[in-house]
C-alpha cells in the first residue's frame, strides 16, 4: 500500500517513477523489499531515464522499515549511508519464529540497531508506527506514509500525500487520521532516538541477584490494597510480613494463584514464604538482601501455576479473551467473529486430568492406556464460539478447586516439596548456590512435552548442584548450566555443559 500510495503521488505530480518488489524466499515467504525511483520529467523530447531495479549501497536517499529489525538488516546489507540516507524504522518489533520458540527470553537485543542507526545514517526518524496506526484503527503503511511526509526529504508538499490516499478511496478516514499523527511525530522527531532498555534490563535484571530492590507494579497491589474485607486484609498483612525485597513478587505471586485456583492456594504460599524467610534470617538474609526469599517469591509462585488442560480451558473460554480477538481482528459491533482451538491432548494430560487413583490405573493399565491413546491419537477442533465447543470447554475450566484432587497436583506438590527440602538443605551449606537452585526453576515452564523436558533439565540441574557442594564458584557453575538448559529444547547445550563439570 506504500508503495502504491508512492506511485499515485509521483505520477499525479508527473515526475516518472518506477516501483519493484523483491519477495523473501525464506518460509512463509520472508520480507519483501520494495524499491523506487524517482525521476522528475523533463520535456517531451528528452530520453526517458533508465532507472534500477534494485537498490545500491551508497545510493539510497531514503529506507523505510516497517519493523526495528527490518531497518537493521537494512543496514547490514550496506543501504543506510551517513552521507546521504535518512532512515525512516518503526520501534515496535514483530518477534521471529527463533525468538518467540528460545525456551528463555529469545527476544534479540535491538539496542545495537539504535548505536547502529545512530553511526550510518545521515537522520533518524524512529518512533512505534504500529501503535500510531492502532491508535486510528489504521494500517501501519498509513504512519510509515506520514513519517515520509514529515521528514521532507521528498519535493511534494504534505496535501499531496494527503491526496494520493483520499485518491485510493479505501479506509481513506482513518489512513488520514494515521498518517497526520505519524506526520506530526516526524516532524518533532529531530532528536537521535532514545535507546531501548528491554535488552539493557534484561540483562540488568539476570545479572542483579536480586541486590537491587524491586518496585512493583501496581495492579496487583491496587487490588489487594482496595478490598477492605476480610478476605484480603490477611492476605496483606502476611505480605507485609516479609522481608522487603520480596513482597513484590508475593503481591504478584498472590493475584496469579487466586487466580489460578483459591485464596486458600494463594494462603499456601505465603505460609512457604514465611518458611523460606525464617531460613533466610538464619542465613544472614538481611546482609544479603534476602535474595533467598526474593527469589522464592518469584519462582514458587510460577511453578505453583503449572499449565495443565483445566488451565488452558479456563484460559480459552475467558470473556476478555474473545474480547482481545475481537481487537486483533478489528471486528465491528455486530459482526460475528468464529473462534477454532485446535487440542491434542496425549493420554498423560488425561491421565493427570483424573483422580489420583484413576490416573494411575490409566496409565498403568495397557489395554486401557492403548483405548485412550487410539481416541485421543488426532487432533480436535473446537469452536469456541459455538456451544457444542465452549460448553465442554467452559466446565473444565471450572475446576479450578477439584485440581486438588488430580494425579497432575499430586506429583507437582511432591515434586516442590523435594526442591524446597534440597534448597533449605543447601542453604545452610552454601546460601548462594541454594539461590541459584532456586531460580533453576525458570526452566519449567510450558505444556505437555515442553513441560516433561523441563522437568528433565529441572532434575538434571538439582543433581548437578549437589555435586557441586564445597566448591567455591559452585553457584556460577549452576547459573551457567541454567543458562546452557535455556538455549535448546532438547538439552544438547545442557548435556555438554554438564559433562564438562564432569559430574555425570
Amino acid at each position: 500500500m506504500l508503495s502504491d500510495w508512492l506511485t499515485e503521488l509521483a505520477e499525479h505530480a508527473g515526475w516518472l517513477i518506477q516501483t519493484t518488489s523483491v519477495p523473501g524466499v525464506a518460509q512463509r515467504t520472508g520480507a519483501t523489499i520494495y524499491y523506487a525511483e524517482l525521476f522528475r520529467k523533463g520535456s517531451d523530447d528528452e530520453p526517458e531515464p533508465v532507472l534500477a531495479l534494485m537498490p545500491t549501497s551508497g545510493e539510497v536517499d531514503v529506507v523505510i522499515a516497517a519493523e526495528l529489525m527490518e531497518a537493521g538488516r537494512a543496514m547490514q546489507r550496506g543501504l543506510v549511508t551517513p552521507d546521504r540516507t535518512t532512515l525512516i524504522a518503526s520501534s515496535h518489533r514483530a518477534y521471529a519464529i527463533a525468538e518467540k520458540s528460545a525456551p528463555s527470553d529469545g527476544r534479540a537485543d535491538d539496542a545495537p540497531v539504535y548505536e547502529a542507526a545512530r553511526s550510518l545514517a545521515k537522520r533518524v526518524i524512529c518512533f512505534d508506527m504500529a501503535q500510531v496506526a492502532e491508535t486510528h484503527d489504521a494500517v501501519i503503511s498509513a504512519a510509515l506514509f506520514g513519517a515520509l511526509a514529515g521528514a521532507r526529504v521528498l519535493p511534494f508538499e504534505r496535501r499531496a500525500f494527503e491526496a494520493a490516499i483520499a485518491r485510493g478511496g479505501v479506509g481513506v478516514k482513518a489512513s488520514l487520521a494515521g498518517f497526520a499523527d505519524a506526520y506530526a511525530r516526524a516532524v518533532d522527531s529531530s532528536a537521535p532516538p532514545a535507546i531501548s532498555m528491554s535488552g539493557v534490563l534484561k540483562q540488568a535484571v539476570e545479572d542483579s541477584d536480586y541486590h537491587a530492590p524491586f518496585v512493583a507494579s501496581s495492579p496487583a497491589q491496587a487490588a489487594l490494597d482496595s478490598d477492605p474485607g476480610p478476605v484480603a486484609a490477611p492476605l496483606r498483612e502476611q505480605i507485609d510480613a516479609l522481608p522487603a525485597p520480596a513482597r513484590a513478587f508475593a503481591i504478584e505471586g498472590v493475584r496469579k494463584l487466586i487466580d489460578y485456583m483459591d485464596v486458600a492456594y494463594a494462603r499456601e504460599y505465603l505460609r512457604t514464604l514465611d518458611h523460606v524467610a525464617g531460613l533466610d534470617a538464619k542465613g544472614g538474609g538481611e546482609a544479603r538482601q534476602w535474595r533467598l526469599t526474593a527469589a522464592t517469591a518469584r519462582y514458587l509462585a510460577l511453578t505453583m501455576a503449572y499449565e495443565d488442560t483445566i488451565r488452558v480451558a479456563d484460559l480459552k473460554t475467558r470473556a476478555s479473551r474473545f474480547a482481545r480477538v475481537r481487537r486483533e481482528v478489528r471486528a465491528q459491533p455486530g459482526q460475528i467473529v468464529g473462534v477454532t482451538e485446535f487440542m491434542h491432548p496425549r493420554v498423560e494430560e488425561l491421565a493427570d486430568t483424573l483422580p489420583v487413583g484413576m490416573g494411575r490405573w490409566l496409565l498403568d493399565t495397557p489395554w486401557a492406556r492403548a483405548l485412550a491413546a487410539r481416541l485421543f491419537s488426532r487432533g480436535r477442533r473446537l469452536r469456541t464460539t459455538s456451544l457444542s465447543g465452549f460448553v465442554p470447554l467452559w466446565l473444565l475450566g471450572r475446576l479450578r478447586t477439584y485440581r486438588r484432587r488430580t494425579l497432575r497436583f499430586q506429583r507437582e506438590m511432591h515434586a516442590i516439596t523435594d526442591w524446597l527440602g534440597r534448597v533449605e538443605r543447601m542453604a545452610a551449606k552454601d546460601y548462594d548456590l541454594a539461590c541459584e537452585m532456586v531460580e533453576c526453576a525458570r526452566v519449567l515452564k510450558g505444556y505437555g512435552e515442553t513441560a516433561e523436558r523441563g522437568r528433565r533439565h529441572f532434575d538434571t540441574l538439582l543433581r548437578t548442584a549437589e555435586h557441586l557442594v564445597g566448591r567455591p564458584d559452585a553457584h556460577l557453575v549452576v547459573r551457567r548450566l541454567r543458562e546452557a538448559a535455556l538455549k535448546d529444547d532438547d538439552g544438547a547445550a545442557l548435556k555438554i555443559a554438564v559433562e564438562a563439570v564432569g559430574t555425570i
